[in-house]
């Protein structure tokens, strides 16, 4: 009889395991595109490598409004690059992925390619409230943090 017992416990917990699983993700979203939707600011600083000359720096604060889709708009942006600063005009777009590489892992990873720029290794929280960015173009040391400030 306790065995018995055991094994309807044993059974009860997965079961219930299964189902806590299920409604974590009811929403459908889990580590996808989807994971990242609204507006975020971005903020990074870092330097240009030119071959033979001193390594230049550079900053930049944007919005980057992500859709949910694998698709962003940017609404404006200040950069600085070796102390020059300029204002970007609204209206850059791109495209991004995110994806879980090792299943039951909360870990999401992607990549973001800004359209005719640079693009970035992201690493991104499992809510998608904050996402970390690195730059992977070749003579660039740029990474920063992307924070969530609305929907």
């Amino acid at each position: 009889m306790r065995k018995l017992t055991k094994q309807r416990l044993i059974v009860a917990a997965i079961a219930l395991g299964v189902a806590g699983v299920a409604s974590a993700d009811k929403d459908g979203k889990g580590c996808s595109v989807q994971t990242l939707d609204g507006l975020y600011v971005f903020s990074a600083t870092g330097y240009i490598i030119v071959p033979g000359a001193a390594p230049q720096p550079k900053a930049i604060v944007e919005f980057i409004r992500f859709n949910g889709d694998g698709t962003l708009i940017v609404p404006g942006a200040t950069r600085s690059l070796n102390g020059v600063i300029a204002q970007i005009p609204p209206g850059g777009t791109g495209t991004y992925t995110v994806a879980n590489p090792v299943p039951n892992d909360p870990a999401c990873i992607g990549s973001l390619t800004f359209t005719g720029g640079p693009s970035f290794d992201i690493f991104v929280a499992p809510k998608g409230e904050d996402v970390w960015m690195i730059q992977n173009n070749a003579n660039n040391v740029f990474q920063g943090t992307v924070t969530k400030v609305s929907r």
